[in-house]
């Protein structure tokens, strides 16, 4: 059964190339041209995976985003964008998206993108990652850091950095694999960024205190469990 991509780019030029270039790779595609577009296509037609640019008529990308993630939280959404600046990356992973794409771009990565995040998506349903961190339990798909059978909701770049941490407890995670983790690139202004969200992390794991997050200066951070006897 073909993927479904619902395409949503009020650039037509580019909405035709990349549409025919989807469907030459065995896609099904459902183009649509502004938000309000968008979102009625993805609420008749569903979507395995949406594409949207973020700069659009009547309805930008980010509000389409917040809309569909009312109706869905596991469909996974890509933002193209001709901005680039952290605030606008933070904002829209802060709204749920899987990844970002910065125009212009090559219609390879794109394709790349594509294939990675459904064949996550397929790893996703076929079984759960849940991972156990001192007292808690972290489950990786519906991002939730579970405590003495409570649940509390992480952002999705808290756990794209907790994924990467806690697969590797007790190693250091370089900074870098981190950044390009959640925002797709090593940049300076990133790093404040991610120190920020390692202390958001840290304080949601402030129930026991045998679990640390240390930073190790100049290299990364390591997720770390004291185990008492």
């Amino acid at each position: 059964m073909k993927a479904k991509i619902l395409f949503v780019e009020d650039e037509r030029d580019l909405s035709l190339i990349v549409c025919d270039t989807l469907r030459q790779q065995g896609y099904d595609v459902v183009a649509a041209f502004d938000g309000i577009e968008g979102l009625a296509r993805y609420k008749t037609d569903g979507a395995d995976l949406i594409v949207a640019d973020v700069m659009m008529p009547r309805l930008d990308g980010f509000a389409m985003a917040k809309e569909i993630r009312r109706i869905s939280g596991s469909v996974p959404i890509i933002f193209l964008t001709a901005k680039s600046t952290i605030d606008d990356v933070e904002e829209g992973f802060g709204i749920g998206a899987n990844d970002y794409l910065k125009k212009p771009f090559e219609l390879r990565e794109l394709l790349v993108r594509i294939k990675s995040l459904l064949r996550n998506k397929a790893n996703s349903l076929a079984g759960n990652v849940i991972y156990s961190v001192g007292a808690y339990k972290f489950d990786t798909t519906n991002q939730l850091l579970i405590f003495n059978e409570k649940e509390m909701a992480i952002s999705n770049i808290e756990a794209r950095i907790l994924e990467k941490l806690a697969l590797n407890i007790g190693k250091t995670v370089d900074a870098s694999e981190l950044m390009i983790a959640v925002w797709g690139r090593d940049e300076v202004s990133n790093r404040n960024s991610l120190h920020g969200y390692i202390h958001k992390l840290r304080r949601a794991f402030r129930h026991d205190p045998n679990i640390s997050i240390i930073n190790q200066r100049g290299f990364g951070y390591m997720l770390a469990v004291r185990y008492t006897l």
